[in-house]
């Protein structure tokens, strides 16, 4: 089972770009906002090493592909779509 996470804040164009592409092909992701949680922002840095948001945590088959920014076609060949 693939599961996505999408680091975000409310104001960002990529961050909503991003939840498009998934809503647009019927895929689930959680949302996390990281300009109202902190907890999750330093999880996200720790994870990726970015301040800048979106991140987005796909596991699949049990390893995370942790990527900076929306990329769709990093995306798309994660998926396989």
């Amino acid at each position: 089972m693939t599961e996505i996470t999408i680091y975000s804040t409310p104001t960002c164009q990529y961050c909503k770009m991003a939840k498009e592409y998934f809503k647009g092909h019927n895929i689930k992701y959680e949302d996390i906002d990281v300009a109202a949680n902190q907890d999750a922002a330093d999880l996200m840095i720790k994870k990726s090493g970015q301040m800048g948001v979106p991140v987005i945590v796909i596991n699949k088959s049990g390893k995370d592909y942790v990527l900076a920014g929306f990329n769709q076609k990093e995306i798309s060949d994660i998926l396989g779509i």
